[in-house]
């Protein structure tokens, strides 16, 4: 039950419990606040599936009381979504430049560009979306512009972190702004909701200047072509890389979609600036291998990427082979690991030489580690914790550091509703939460039949039957089975089948054959039983009926 006044509660309804696929609500006096929309993937627990969403349907039941959807930065699992789940929200946008540019392209795509009401708030400025004052805190992270959102109510002061490290030198935009956190913290901070990504992470995660030098040694000493990967979103890592080619003498070309399209939001919003134009993939054959770094999408062994293509040698622009290198600058995102050890696998049987953050420094991580969420507990001495942005040991990771620090954890789940105020701070409701599929165009739920069926067959496959029958349910002719990854067109075994299936659909009663639903039913139960003879799978079955 919604409470119209006198009330302060959080709801996620997406990536707590879970990495990726963000969206977090915000409720007071029976207004609501949305925080962050993204996207997620299926990885090696959902083969059938790409891209996932949350199901916004709670939210989407109450649009007419929110107020707006804040952005806090600009990676795919906080903003990927927006622009497919929109439409059922219709509510404002707020996002900085960096993020609004990278928004604007998605909109363009789908042909929302000129219905969503997009407002750019400059990185520490602030939102009036009575009762919530909003102001943005400038946080360093793997992507320009990335912000905190305090949140400031009647009930009690609240800060969203998103995501967030402590680098005093990010080399692209400012180090994250401690002295707003620690007056923050003089205030009086009710709840902090914060990520979790690296909570079982020891130390520090390291600074972006670290990786710029060792990127700069380590391509210093190499021959032949070669080819880094990384996050395209990491702006401060592609400049990098850039002015480490650019030490060794080698001119720098853009490889893949999501690179070019990162290249010009970076320079429409200022950055990248000292360095000149790019290559494209078409300039590649004209600059002497020793001389050539292309930068290329696919760190996560992306199965369409430019790089999966490249070690396929399926790309049509650009080949790698003996004596060439591949440095991945990523880390592995958890349920990648095969994806990525398949591309590396198809590269080094090509010849070429990999590189990744196991041996060398390459990479660092753009969330904080336990040493940095301490300080950032100690600057902010929050009342509550509410770890998000994980899955379940890293949520409970940060719960015990959290607690450590001075603060009393509290642990959700999606869909449950978290009391901030008036009161105990508790949960006292659940929310209905779910998932969503992009497939294609369309967004389908991830229970629902049509992606239920695409498991069921990715798994045990699918037997399409036609038959043609008279008036009176008769066979005429035989019936038509196929069995695509079942069965060889040519395997007697399938031929044995249809026989069966024939014989079965003779041996109808006269009843069920006037009426076309239950013929067709019954003699679906008839092609299960004549496979279930020889297979040890339950395929989804078929049959279309035709009546001549």
């Amino acid at each position: 039950m919604d409470s119209e006044t006198g009330d302060l509660a959080f709801l996620p309804l997406g990536g707590t419990g879970e990495i990726g696929m963000n969206l977090n609500l915000y409720r007071c006096d029976g207004k609501w606040l949305a925080v962050d929309c993204g996207i997620g993937f299926g990885g090696a627990a959902h083969p059938e599936v790409d891209v996932m969403m949350p199901d916004p349907g709670y939210i989407a039941d109450r649009r007419d009381r929110l107020l707006g959807l804040v952005i806090t930065h600009a990676h795919e699992d906080h903003i990927g979504a927006v622009a497919w789940l929109w439409p059922q929200l219709r509510c404002p946008v707020y996002a900085t430049p960096f993020a609004a540019t990278v928004l604007r392209r998605k909109l363009a795509e789908v042909q929302l560009l000129n219905q969503v009401k997009l407002h750019v708030v400059p990185p520490g400025g602030a939102i009036d979306l009575a009762p919530f004052n909003l102001q943005f805190l400038r946080v360093t992270h793997s992507i320009p512009e990335a912000q905190a959102l305090v949140i400031d109510t009647p009930h009690g002061l609240l800060l969203h972190t998103g995501d967030w490290k402590l680098d005093p030198h990010p080399l692209i935009g400012p180090p994250t702004d401690e002295a707003a956190f620690a007056a923050l913290g003089e205030r009086g901070v009710l709840a902090m909701i914060g990520d979790s990504t690296n909570a079982m992470v020891e130390g520090h995660s390291g600074s972006e200047a670290e990786v710029r030098q060792s990127l700069t040694a380590l391509l210093r000493g190499l021959r032949g072509r070669i080819a880094v990967t990384c996050f395209a979103s990491n702006v401060a890592r592609v400049e990098s890389a850039a002015h480490a080619a650019h030490a060794a003498g080698r001119s720098v070309a853009l490889v893949g979609r999501s690179l070019r399209n990162l290249d010009a939001a970076a320079r429409e919003c200022g950055y990248l600036r000292d360095l000149p134009p790019f290559l494209t993939e078409d300039d590649v054959d004209d600059v002497p291998d020793d001389n050539l770094l292309m930068l290329v999408t696919g760190s996560q062994g992306e199965p369409n990427s430019a790089l999966a293509r490249i070690a396929m040698d399926t790309h049509p622009r650009v080949v790698l082979g003996e004596g060439d290198t591949v440095l991945f600058s990523s880390r592995v995102i958890p349920g990648n690991e095969r994806a990525i050890g398949t591309v590396q696998d198809n590269l080094v049987r090509r010849g070429v030489n990999l590189m990744t953050d196991v041996d060398h420094l390459v990479h660092v991580s753009g969330h904080p580690a336990r040493d940095e969420l301490r300080r950032m507990y100690r600057l902010v001495r929050p009342r509550y914790a509410v770890p998000t942005h994980g899955e379940w040991r890293h949520l409970s990771a940060h719960a015990a550091l959290a607690q450590e620090a001075g603060a009393k954890p509290i642990l959700l789940e999606d869909g449950d509703i978290l009391n901030l105020a008036p009161g105990q701070v508790q949960v006292t409701d659940s929310a209905p939460v779910g998932k969503l599929v992009l497939d294609g165009n369309r967004l389908t739920p991830l229970g629902g039949g049509v992606m239920t069926a695409r498991r069921r067959m990715l798994f045990n496959g699918i037997v399409l039957a036609s038959i043609a029958v008279d008036a009176n349910g008769r066979l005429r002719g035989d019936p038509r089975v196929s069995a695509p990854g079942l069965f060889d067109s040519g395997d007697p075994e399938l031929g044995r089948v249809s026989g069966e299936f024939a014989d079965a659909i003779d041996d109808l009663p006269a009843t069920l054959r006037r009426d076309d639903a239950s013929f067709a039913d019954a003699a679906r139960a008839a092609l299960r039983r004549a496979l279930g003879r020889r297979l040890q799978k339950r395929p989804l079955v078929d049959v279309h009926l035709l009546r001549v």
